[in-house]
Order: structure tokens, then sequence, then C-alpha cells
């Protein structure tokens, strides 16, 4: 029996988008304290390199790559400047996201654009990045973040819940296709979880209300950086699937 809890943790290269705040950062800390090199994407630099440069000064192993993951070249080079710089890439963590919710007649087009490029396109960009690596590997692990509102319609948040249906799906469907590469698949849909998520709304009035209820109900960053490093951290023959997790208090 291995003593060692964090052992299918330790040494993995792990790439994470959405790095610089919220969900991202707090996964990027604990994986790092567990023994794994990170590779932090985002769009925000400066933040980005101070969270590499902590973790690096700390003794543990991080490299920040600036990246919009709208932009296809971008995410390519994310992931290949961590097979460049650690030789692999063991589990591409699909985070970045955005939450500008209004009710639809509201026509913020802009807004639905935006959020189809971040929270679905980001996705699909992360897959084909890192899949051919793995592929080649003959291992790896993808962790593709979803939400609540991947199980249920979100008041005035249609575009929004789409979106995180859509990466439900698309998850199953590389599930299926993966098991050859001995490659492993989660979902994580997190409730209401204390990120800079609710500042993506345009709508003052949406805004407002909602950060209303995250201020009621939300949770630390470090209840879903916990939930992934659980995923990662099982025996290569077991794959955990979907984790749907809420605060306790929260009830939609």
């Amino acid at each position: 029996m291995n003593s060692n809890i964090n052992d299918n943790i330790k040494d993995k290269v792990i790439v994470i988008t959405g790095a610089s705040s919220g969900l991202g950062l707090a996964a990027a800390r604990l994986l790092s304290e567990q023994g794994a090199y990170v590779v932090l994407g985002a769009r925000r630099s400066e933040r980005l390199q101070q969270l590499a440069d902590e973790l690096n000064h700390s003794g543990l192993r991080a490299l920040a790559i600036a990246t919009d993951v709208t932009v296809r070249a971008e995410v390519k080079n994310l992931v290949d400047s961590a097979v460049k710089t650690f030789g692999r890439v063991d589990v591409m963590v699909n985070n970045a996201g955005i939450m500008p919710i209004s009710a639809l007649e509201r026509l913020k087009v802009e807004d639905w654009e935006q959020t189809v490029d971040v929270n679905l396109k980001g996705v699909l960009y992360g897959i084909a990045a890192a899949l051919p690596h793995m592929q080649r590997q003959r291992s790896g692990h993808f962790v593709n973040v979803s939400s609540v509102a991947g199980h249920k319609i979100m008041g005035n948040g249609a575009v929004y819940s789409a979106t995180k249906h859509a990466v439900r799906a698309l998850s199953e469907g590389l599930r299926q296709e993966v098991k050859p590469w001995n490659i492993r698949t989660t979902i994580v849909s997190p409730g209401a979880v204390d990120t800079e998520l609710p500042g993506s709304i345009t709508e003052a009035d949406m805004a407002q209300g909602m950060q209303g209820f995250y201020q009621a109900t939300a949770i630390g960053a470090d209840s879903f950086a916990r939930v992934i490093a659980f995923a990662i951290n099982q025996p290569d023959d077991m794959d955990v699937n979907e984790v749907v997790f809420r605060p306790t208090r929260q009830v939609p």
C-alpha cells in the first residue's frame, strides 16, 4: 500500500489555463506543493509571472507562459513550451472561463461570442494542443471545467449554461475516443466558488445580484483545487469522469 497519498501527482507535468487567479491559481499552488511541475497560462502576464516566481522561490517548479485561450496558436505554444521544458505533458487543465450573464433579449451578442470563444473554443484548443503529445506518450489526463450551470439552465445565463453543457458533451465524447491511448478525462462542475468570475458580468443589475449571491454562498477556491488533486491522484487504472460540487449551503 502506498504511504504517500500524492504518489500519482508527484513529478507530473500539469498545464493549467486561467492560472493567474481563482480556480487556476488555487490548483497551481496545491498541485505544485504536492510535487507537480506546473505550467501556467493566462492573459495577465505580470500576475502569472508573480505566481510562478512565488512557487519557484519556495523550491517548487513552475513555468509561466502568457496565453489567451481564444488564440489557438497561443494555447499550442503553452503546451509545446511545457513539453520543451519538462519533456512531456501529463495533465491538461482547461480551466479558463468567463460568465457575462444577461437576458437574451438584451442582445449582448459580443458577450455571447466571447463566452463561446473562451468557454468552449478555449477547451477545444486545449484538447488540440495536448492530445497529440498524450497520444505519442500513450498516457495523459484532461481536466475540463464545466459548472453546475452545465447541468441546469442558469437564470439569465442561457449562453453561459449552453457553453458549460457543451463542455460536458465534448468531454464525454473525448472520453470515449481516447481509450486506445490510456488517456483519462475528468469534468469538474463547481457551484459558487469565490473567484473573479462574477466580475466578467457586464450588466450592472445582473452583476449586483450575482455578487450578492456569491458573497452569501461561495466557498474558497481551494475546494476546487482539492477536487482536481483527487482526480489526478487516483491510480492510472481509475478514471474519475465527473465531479459536481457545491457549497453545502447552496440550493440552486
